[in-house]
């Protein structure tokens, strides 16, 4: 009977040790692997300058958010991979492991926290609505009950749900498949975060123009996938460091300066997501 009751005590341990393993697997720490494995993977916009996108000469996958992601593999002393993604599949992209960080215009929303976890802000945008400048348009009034294109799972989507439920929302996978129907006149307007938009304003020769006024400001910041604390703090801890060191600014000035076609400010420094939620 003794000996019964210590085999029996004896396969319980021995099952509460494998139970114990097969958590820790589970749960293992995603910054650990990526500082063993020397390299960070980080999903990026592809077709969306400055954000992302082809450079012709290289080939290569640059703009600000892919600058961003080497200086924040750089602090925490990896290299940076670039990963493609389109706005559709970015989150999905995460959730799955596919990528550690994700850095591809990503705005907050309290949907979107439910499924990922955000870092800081690092720059905030308006979200404005451009038009044909032919087309007799002027305000966001003006524009309630029209047609009004969007990336699909994006926060311009969002934003004219919210803020206009009356205009009729077409959705594409990417940005210029919804400039596309503005242009084709399958639209009224297109909804658009600024930097993704002046650009169409800037090289069309004053065949489109923005309204006035903005839908919202959507505060933007990276994604880690939910369950890894220490590679969400060392994000962070990142991006701390490169606001300080004027190195942020420096990569927008590159990007979105005075210098560019864009010149847009950075009117929001590094802002902790909790005050967006």
């Amino acid at each position: 009977m003794i000996l019964r009751r210590i085999r029996t005590i004896g396969g319980g341990a021995a099952l509460a040790v494998t139970l114990l393993i097969v958590s820790s697997a589970a749960h293992a720490d995603r910054l650990a692997d990526i500082k063993a494995g020397g390299s960070m993977v980080c999903a990026t916009l592809a077709n969306n300058e400055p954000l992302g996108f082809m450079d012709p000469q290289s080939q290569q996958i640059v703009g600000f958010d892919v600058d961003m992601c080497a200086a924040v593999a750089r602090e925490i002393g990896v290299n940076m991979e670039q990963k493609s993604v389109t706005v559709e599949a970015r989150i999905p992209t995460l959730m799955q492991g596919h990528a550690d960080l994700l850095v591809a215009a990503l705005g907050y929303t309290r949907e979107r926290a439910q499924q990922i976890d955000f870092t800081a802000s690092h720059y905030q945008n308006p979200i404005k609505l451009v038009v044909r400048s032919d087309a007799g348009f002027y305000m966001i009034s003006d524009l309630l009950e029209r047609r009004i294109s969007a990336n699909r799972s994006s926060t311009p989507e969002q934003a004219v749900r919210r803020v206009m439920p009356r205009a009729v929302l077409q959705t594409f996978s990417d940005t210029p498949g919804a400039f596309l129907a503005l242009a084709q006149d399958k639209v009224d307007a297109m909804a658009i975060s600024m930097p993704s938009g002046i650009r169409f304003v800037n090289e069309s020769g004053g065949r489109f123009k923005f309204v006035e006024g903005a839908l919202a400001w959507e505060p933007t910041a990276m994604g880690v996938k939910k369950g890894e604390p220490a590679l969400l703090a060392a994000v962070n801890a990142a991006l701390v460091k490169l606001e300080k060191a004027g190195e942020i600014d420096a990569l927008w000035q590159k990007w979105f300066g005075p210098k560019t076609k864009f010149n847009i400010p950075r009117e929001k420094k590094l802002t902790p997501i909790s005050a967006f939620q």
